[in-house]
């Protein structure tokens, strides 16, 4: 049999509802699956940090996974239900460990991120000179989550998961037109908030 590095969306979604239903053999057999691409996006979100990784990837993922075990009493919906999930959590990760940072008896710095390192979105060349705290883009993110969640939604996956325009539009269930068009609407917001640049 050829080995597997991806599996269909379906066989997921499989796994993740018997793994909800306390088959913990499901949870053994699921991850192994979906631990490249968690890596994936963990190795690309923290090549963005600027002021010294607070975290490596494969700690990430690890801490990644103890605290999805932990959501075993989710009722999980599909694929794209988790990665979103999956997304919040790396996102209260990323925060707890810039937190600890900052209170580094040593004096830890901010942890300094390019508000916006895609490429796949017009304009985000500009935005690379755009750096942010993760502390204050948590904080700001909360306001305006409170005001547009789909907006917040699109944010956290963007900025905390390192998420494409393309795979925001399959975890939301909306077209990559509509994404990019709220991430432009999300990010002017975050720019005034934060005052940064709006790069054009």
């Amino acid at each position: 049999m050829a080995p597997r590095t991806m599996m269909a969306p379906h066989d997921i979604t499989r796994l993740l509802q018997q793994w909800s239903t306390g088959d913990r053999e499901a949870l053994d057999r699921l991850m192994p699956l979906v631990y490249a691409e968690l890596r994936r996006v963990a190795v690309r979100r923290l090549r963005r940090e600027r002021s010294g990784r607070s975290v490596e990837p494969t700690a990430l993922v690890h801490e990644l996974y103890l605290r999805l075990v932990d959501q075993r009493d989710a009722s999980w919906q599909n694929r794209a239900h988790f990665f979103g999930v999956a997304a919040q959590l790396m996102r209260r990760i990323l925060v707890d460990h810039a937190r600890a940072r900052l209170t580094d008896k040593r004096g830890g710095a901010v942890t300094l991120v390019p508000l916006d390192p895609g490429a796949d979105l017009p304009g985000d060349a500009a935005d690379e000179r755009a750096v942010a705290d993760v502390l204050a883009v948590n904080q700001v993110l909360d306001r305006l989550s409170a005001q547009d969640a789909d907006q917040g939604r699109i944010v956290e996956l963007r900025f905390f998961a390192g998420l494409t325009v393309e795979e925001m539009a399959h975890v939301l269930g909306r077209s990559p037109r509509t994404v990019k068009r709220e991430w432009r609407l999300a990010r002017a917001w975050l720019h005034r908030e934060l005052g940064l640049e709006s790069g054009g």
